[in-house]
């Protein structure tokens, strides 16, 4: 007797093979996969049903593309609370900000970051409100390419992967370094091994292995934050082993401000490099089951992130340190932190190893957050056609493969940490995209516009929105002149540094200005490749509906309403912690 015709096929997850007879309207017998073939059938591509696009334009088929959802939603309200408040507290805070000190005094860090943290909550804001509308692959690469033009999504696209593609080999020889500060007799390339197998195995996991990983590192990060600010109050007040009262002492002597207002200037960059990944919680809204529930809590708290984190830390870095303490003056691995020279300072036992500890998480949190934004940004290029076709393959577990074995790649460049010289090379190499952060939050503001634009051009209102910027255009405009004004005291600075006396340094300026003609060269080698001469899109032809999950405007707007009136029922205090919390 024959075998009856079988079809096979996967379910929603592509896990477990569904086996259908062919002909038999019985219930189809689902067998599950164990062992070695579920493992290596997760690998295989997932089976996404493709539409014709013979009659699309590039940026409908860019659209189409990266609204079919390939990546898993399995990102939870925890996971996205923990992202945004902690993907920008790392090495930019808790090392960086000595350099800042050292260069700009106290009060530079005050001015300076409150400046950028202002621009940051309008730049996350808008981003929130294009999330939820459109929680597509690529976040914001993908808005570049919707709201303004091709060519521009493909030169904010690749030089942000560029970013993330050489920051992570930097992160694991951070790391290397954090540890040798109990022990410097092990050579650090063995530490670099071991990290770089630790944060390649927390992504093959997939997106809830990231977001497992970064919910406990973030807490591990949050608490030694506020645990830093009690200590500084206590440390100020003459509550700390010494006894001494410190108040403003170093704000008078040896003052405020140093290097006057260049280096203040200088701050200002700093501070916009620490703030980088702020943006991370756009890359991830398209793993979120409910972006219109989660996002708009995670962005809310970003105002409360920076004045809490930022703002209050350096309140207090700048009351123990003074701006002149020669343990400043290296600038580099753990041992100039200005929190752990805070700590010592303050004659505090044990501390400044357990926030070295601290300092080494948030380095391993920085690499993984890495290879994550890295391999979003790379499979949202491949999908929308900027890049290898190969490039947007996702796996049946919602992993993009192709990013992240690129990032991979990338990742082993941490080795040169056995070369001498290994300090040049990478100063050379983070110069390649040394401004894609900022040319991303200019991005943002610049899309935000634009679709802010296009609803007012075809007739159609922010009724329809499920969570709107609180800064509205207003806040797009001022994010994108303070960036503006970034970028030419960045060209100062870096053509005339701290100390050159006039005299321009041409080293200086490539190595902190070379991103801006990297940017220039993706965006006018893409225009000569594609023979694509178009400046941006007509406001009546952007696209305003594909990659939006609430397909029903009506019944949304009433939800919304709904939604409304039963939180006006509540009282004030309630309203205001749901608001903020």
């Amino acid at each position: 007797m024959s075998k009856p015709n079988t079809l096979e096929k996967y379910d929603s997850d592509q896990s477990n093979i569904v086996v259908e007879s062919a002909g038999d309207s019985s219930t189809p017998i689902k067998e599950k996969q164990t062992g070695w073939t579920a493992f290596k059938d997760s690998f295989k591509r997932v089976d996404v049903h493709e539409e014709s696009s013979i009659e699309l334009n590039d940026i409908e088929r860019a659209n189409a593309a990266t609204s079919k959802g390939e990546l898993h939603r399995k990102l939870q309200n925890k996971h996205i609370q923990m992202i945004a408040l902690g993907g920008s507290v790392g090495t930019g805070l808790l090392i960086g900000s000595g350099g800042s000190l050292r260069t700009g005094g106290p009060a530079a860090l005050l001015i300076a970051w409150g400046l950028v943290g202002t621009m940051v909550f309008c730049v996350i804001h808008a981003l929130g409100e294009l999330c939820v509308a459109f929680p597509v692959n690529g976040a914001f690469s993908t808005y570049a390419t919707r709201f303004v033009d091709s060519s521009w999504g493909f030169a904010v696209g690749w030089n942000y992967a560029l970013m993330w593609l050489i920051v992570m080999p930097l992160e694991l020889v951070a790391a290397a370094m954090s540890i040798q500060y109990w022990n410097s007799g092990i050579n650090p390339v063995a530490w670099v091994a071991i990290f770089y197998v630790f944060i390649m195995a927390i992504n093959l996991f997939g997106v809830r292995g990231y977001g497992e990983a970064e919910f406990y590192l973030t807490i591990f990060k949050v608490i030694a934050i506020v645990g830093f600010i009690i200590l500084g109050v206590v440390l100020v007040c003459g509550g700390g082993p010494n006894h001494e009262f410190i108040g403003n002492k170093n704000w008078v002597h040896p003052g405020a401000f140093a290097n006057g207002f260049k280096g203040v200037a200088t701050t200002f960059i700093t501070a916009s490099y620490s703030l980088a990944g702020s943006e991370m919680v756009g890359l991830a809204s398209a793993e979120v089951d409910n972006p219109r529930k989660v996002l708009p809590k995670a962005v809310r708290q970003v105002f409360w992130r920076i004045f809490l984190f930022y703002f209050l830390s350096l309140t207090f870095i700048g009351l123990l340190v003074p701006y002149d303490s020669p343990e400043l003056l290296g600038n580099s691995g753990t041992s100039a932190s200005p929190f752990v020279i805070a700590i010592k300072n303050g004659g505090v036992k044990v501390l400044p190893s357990i926030f070295n500890a601290v300092i080494l998480i948030s380095v391993i949190s920085v690499g993984n957050s890495a290879v994550y934004g890295c391999s979003r940004t790379i499979q949202s290029l491949g999908a929308q056609g900027l890049g290898p076709e190969i490039l947007a393959y996702v796996d049946r577990k919602g992993r993009p493969l192709a990013g992240i074995l690129l990032s991979g790649i990338f990742g082993l460049l941490c080795f040169l940490s056995a070369y001498e010289d290994q300090g040049e090379v990478f100063n050379w190499l983070l110069s390649v995209s040394g401004l894609a952060t900022i040319f991303s939050w200019f991005n943002i503001g610049l899309c935000h516009i634009r679709f802010r634009m296009a609803l007012h051009s075809q007739g159609r209102t922010t009724d329809e929105l499920v969570f709107k910027s609180v800064t509205g255009i207003v806040g797009s405009i001022y994010s994108m002149a303070l960036l503006i004004l970034v970028l030419g005291v960045q060209f100062w600075i870096a053509l005339f540094p701290i100390g050159s006396k006039g005299k321009a340094n041409a080293k200086n300026f490539f190595q902190n200005y070379l991103g801006s003609i990297v940017i220039l060269m993706f965006y006018f080698g893409h225009k000569l490749y594609s023979r694509n001469w178009r400046l941006y899109v007509k406001l009546n032809q952007i696209d305003l509906d594909t990659g939006r999950r609430e397909a029903d405007i009506e019944l949304l707007k009433a939800e919304i309403q709904e939604e409304e009136e039963l939180n006006r029922s509540k009282p004030m205090l309630v309203r205001i912690w749901n608001y903020l919390f």
